[in-house]
């Protein structure tokens, strides 16, 4: 099928192309406006690293980058651990952080780690932000070779959402819509194998067409 026949079936079937993308953005776009405001709250984090001297006290490393870097992804993992999400719940009285998405960033080349915390509700998002790097902390203390997670920015309650993109759902549902109608429109053509006329007769008899009979009215 050429892109010429393409536009001029599309064309036959001009009220599918078109009422079929209006119908799937207007559907997600109702559905898009029911859904809950998503609201991210961001903190930022420096994980200061030690250890032992030979006079058995407690140094603070500046070099080795590369090991100071890998502690830092593990507590940058250690933030989405079931111990630290469950000591922040408690503390704040919540039955867990299900509701919450927690969006932790480690760089490569610092130890800087970024946390986004986004729920429904601004300050309860900041609270859980702040709640975990504080707890984080304590918890890295513990169990690894950090001496203290150190807050960069406290996260605040932000005042405007940040999702749900409901312009951009409801434009992917209208090119989902149109790619199903081109779809829809070519399979059922190509699925049609009705002789309509004589080009449709030229192409399954690979035959030209020499003549018609001409159509009598009554016969």
């Amino acid at each position: 099928m050429t892109l010429l026949e393409l536009f001029h079936l599309l064309r036959k079937h001009l009220r599918l192309v078109i009422l079929l993308p209006i119908a799937c953005a207007v559907v997600t776009g109702v559905y898009a406006h029911f859904l809950p405001n998503q609201y991210t709250a961001s903190t930022s984090m420096y994980v200061l690293s030690k250890s032992t001297a030979a006079d058995g006290t407690t140094a603070v490393t500046q070099g080795d980058l590369s090991a100071s870097q890998m502690l830092t992804n593990d507590v940058a993992t250690l933030i989405k651990s079931d111990r630290v999400k469950g000591d922040v719940a408690k503390q704040l009285g919540l039955d867990g952080l299900n509701g919450y998405s927690i969006d932790v960033t480690s760089s490569t080349t610092t130890r800087v780690i970024d946390l986004a915390v986004t729920g429904t509700d601004p300050n309860e998002s900041a609270q859980v932000a702040n709640a975990l790097v504080a707890d984080v902390s304590d918890v890295a203390v513990q169990v690894m070779n950090v001496q203290s997670v150190n807050v960069i920015d406290s996260a605040v309650a932000p005042t405007s959402p940040s999702g749900p993109r409901r312009a951009l759902y409801t434009a992917v549902a209208f090119l989902v819509g149109l790619f199903a109608a081109i779809v829809i429109v070519v399979v059922a053509d190509m699925a049609d194998t009705r002789v309509r006329n004589s080009k449709d007769a030229e192409v399954i008899a690979d035959l030209p067409v020499v003549g018609h009979f001409p159509k009598v009215e009554g016969m």
